[in-house]
């Protein structure tokens, strides 16, 4: 049973059927019979673990097992340590509170620069902020942040537990091991 993460570049869906324009899980010749743990929006980079293990999958993608989710968003201007707080404490979203998470000011981790590129304005700086979530909601890291006072210009899940985007270029993937398998499975 093929287990893999991808790094998922911007504005390919999280699934094998294109839509509305997108390019899709179809067209990196993925490993046959694995399928998403989790979902990332179109306009959402990084890494997705794919997999035909039904336990492994529910074990990454069902909030109540609280799998840690690390995102690195670009935001507009310099975010605070007020909203920083107010993350780490937990916002009140329109579908809810959120559980409190992990957040702090990232130094720009100088990825490669989007395709297409992020919006610039010459009067608005930028800054990055990460989060590390144990729930996943639809488009819960833009909602949190902007409930903050910080659009998000670009976002990217940087690891899904022990796992890391590290030294996999967007569009690439690799099998796990054994090992980084098994880590999964005990991660609480």
């Amino acid at each position: 049973m093929p287990t893999i993460i991808f790094n998922k570049p911007y504005g390919v869906l999280s699934q094998f059927t294109p839509e509305h324009g997108h390019a899709s899980l179809a067209d990196f010749s993925l490993p046959k019979g694995v399928y998403p743990a989790g979902r990332l929006d179109h306009d959402s980079e990084g890494l997705l673990l794919l997999t035909s293990d039904g336990s492994l999958q529910a074990r990454i993608a069902d909030p109540r097992h609280k799998t840690a989710k690390t995102y690195w968003a670009q935001v507009e201007r310099g975010i605070t340590e007020a909203a920083l707080a107010a993350l780490r404490a937990g916002v009140v979203l329109n579908d809810g509170p959120t559980r409190p998470c992990g957040a702090r000011i990232l130094p720009d981790p100088g990825l490669p620069p989007r395709v297409p590129p992020v919006r610039f304005r010459k009067t608005v700086p930028t800054s990055w902020a990460e989060l590390v979530l144990k729930e996943g909601r639809n488009r819960q890291v833009r909602r949190m942040l902007a409930s903050v006072g910080f659009p998000v210009l670009r976002l990217l899940r940087r690891a899904i537990g022990p796992l890391t985007t590290e030294g996999l270029e967007p569009g690439r993937w690799r099998e796990l091991t054994a090992s980084e398998i098994s880590k999964l499975r005990g991660i609480t």
